[in-house]
């Protein structure tokens, strides 16, 4: 799907006004800039349901590209267990403030956030006031048209939801580009309720796909959103307490996907962090953000992880940005039988070359690893996709502040990278924002809850067997492993709850690692202030920067509104949007 950008307000500049040679000027609408009248037709909504997907990547943004980036590195990433902000003390500031827990009101990577997802949600709302002024519009396009744009919607307000919780819904009926005022909303409704009947009416009128069309919304990635909305309320989050009704409604909808047998696992795990075109949109793809790598500068997808590509010799040649910690690491040990080891794991480390320059002997760390370590994090002396062995020092920019490992999963292959006429980060290489493994893991968790615990064993052992397939193993020149890898199924029935929910929650730390979505799980199931404080606690003793560092209950759970969005919702003398506890 082309990308466009698209003004959501209308701008007219004092320069402008004075550059024209007849008063004709004076009515004429500025190039670039949205105009109401050019859209009232079917070729204007399909434009405007163009520019409303292209907001997915969160590119542009107001501020810095990476703020907005769907695959939110910031804030489901660094500021979770499974990654540094790494690069150098000096770097970006404001980041190293989310990782150690300080969070201000006028961090602009919190609002960059916002202006990104309000953006969507303004684009989303030009489609469905659009479509009535359509005339020419068929009256199947017409139906599919509303459903796209509130799926869309429904997306960038659940996005927000996570971030902040108290968020303002702004619909088609209020919002009004041309008034300022129209957006100041109160955020003190519950969303939930209004985002889910979005991607319900996304449900009843999309089609189970679009052929020849991957990117756009379909009545199973409706489905999916809607039970994600679902699993996000799951769980208090700030008690664990299980909300049943919340499950039971997952349940019915994660089965649907399930029982619908229309996807499947991918037979290979790195299959899903692939840029080749077979494994883009694949048979476990159930939405996916569509990137493209073009020639010009700076085009191509996957500018919001520009930052995060190793440094100086790797690949990119820049920034050196969301380093793996070596909690994630050792995550990926496994025990004699290939199980993971969810209470142990953490106790000693797997070896790194911290130190080692890259002309100095390193040997590699030979106890048992699960395979997918090597999918996720770049390591010294492993193949780093088709991008040759990972050197380790060589490609750090500071090994003593954020670690000796690098990012991988949205790294493309060096054949599907950039052209050298433009930038070699940016590339076609897909965010894979909901897949089946999703959904399975999901299933296991309601399993878990309110179900099975032998159905729930048997989801993450499908998941653990596509894991395993030796055929997807990171493997050296010579066709062997590149490690020691011994991955294992739980045999043994599930009849322990507790074990059974710990089993569930770490294989999706495993199977979603460095994909953004660790804070909010952490969040979500309830468990973040103690997994990460004790993450603290002991990388704080290699970190020194995390010293003093601590997520404060009952307030690091969601971020803060930022300031100047409040004072932006000033109506009266009085804002209308109300600042989260503890800010």
């Amino acid at each position: 799907m082309k990308k466009i950008r698209l003004a959501t307000t209308i701008t007219l500049t004092a320069s402008y006004l004075l550059s024209g040679c007849s008063d004709q000027f004076l009515v004429r609408v500025p190039q670039g800039t949205y105009s109401p009248s050019a859209t009232q037709n079917a070729q204007g909504v399909e434009a405007l349901l163009t520019g409303a997907y292209g907001q997915l990547d969160g590119i542009p943004v107001p501020g810095s590209e990476w703020q907005g980036a769907v695959s939110n590195w910031v804030f489901g990433g660094i500021t979770s267990d499974d990654a540094y902000k790494g690069t150098d003390a000096g770097d970006q500031p404001e980041q190293t403030a989310l990782e150690r827990y300080v969070w201000v009101t006028t961090n602009q990577h919190v609002r960059g956030k916002w202006g990104a997802l309000y953006n969507g949600v303004a684009r989303a709302n030009l489609v469905l006031q659009g479509i009535p002024k359509a005339t020419d519009l068929s009256a199947t396009r017409r139906v599919q048209i509303r459903a796209e744009a509130r799926f869309l919607r429904g997306f960038y307000l659940l996005e927000a939801k996570k971030m902040w919780n108290n968020i303002p819904y702004i619909d088609e009926k209020t919002y009004d580009p041309q008034d300022g005022n129209s957006t100041k909303v109160p955020n003190t409704d519950n969303a939930w309720p209004k985002i889910e009947a979005d991607f319900q009416a996304a449900i009843d009128s999309l089609p189970e796909q679009f052929a020849g069309e991957p990117g756009r919304a379909t009545k199973w990635s409706a489905i999916g959103m809607l039970a994600k909305a679902k699993m996000f309320q799951a769980f208090d989050p700030y008690t664990g307490a299980p909300n049943t009704a919340a499950l039971q409604a997952a349940k019915v909808l994660l089965d649907q996907i399930i029982n619908s047998n229309r996807f499947a696992l991918a037979d290979q795990y790195g299959y899903n962090y692939s840029a080749a075109p077979a494994n883009r949109n694949n048979k476990e793809s159930i939405f996916e953000v569509q990137y493209s790598v073009t020639a010009a500068a700076d085009g191509g997808g996957g500018a919001g992880d520009d930052l995060a590509w190793p440094y100086n010799a790797g690949p990119g040649g820049c920034c050196g940005f969301y380093q793996p910690s070596q909690n994630l690491v050792n995550a990926f040990k496994t025990d004699a039988n290939g199980l993971p080891m969810p209470t142990t794991f953490n106790d000693t480390d797997v070896t790194n070359d911290e130190g080692i320059k890259s002309n100095q002997p390193f040997t590699p760390y030979a106890g048992t690893l699960d395979p997918r370590l090597d999918h996720t994090v770049g390591r010294r002396g492993i193949p780093y996709k088709d991008w040759g062995i990972h050197a380790g020092y060589d490609w750090i920019r500071d090994q003593a502040y954020a670690g000796p490992y690098s990012p991988l999963k949205h790294i493309p292959e060096k054949a599907y990278s950039g052209t050298s006429a433009g930038n070699i980060k940016r590339s076609g290489n897909n965010y894979r924002y909901l897949r089946y493994d999703h959904i399975l893991l999901w299933a296991a968790e309601v399993e878990t809850e309110i179900g099975s615990l032998e159905t729930a064993r048997t989801y993450v052992n499908q998941i653990r067997t596509r894991a395993g397939n030796p055929a997807g193993f990171v493997k050296t020149s010579d066709g062997k492993p590149a490690a020691n890898y011994v991955i294992g199924l739980y045999t043994a029935p599930w009849t322990d709850k507790a074990a059974a929910r710990q089993a569930v929650r770490f294989e999706e730390r495993l199977e979603f690692g460095m994909e953004g979505t660790r804070f909010f799980d952490l969040v979500r199931w309830g468990i973040a202030e103690p997994t990460l404080n004790a993450y603290v606690a002991k990388e704080q003793l290699k970190r020194t920067f995390l010293n003093g560092a601590q997520f404060k209950k009952n307030q690091n759970e969601y971020f803060p509104i930022p300031q100047q969005e409040i004072i932006n919702s000033t109506s009266n003398g009085k804002a209308t949007l109300v600042q989260n506890q503890g800010y």
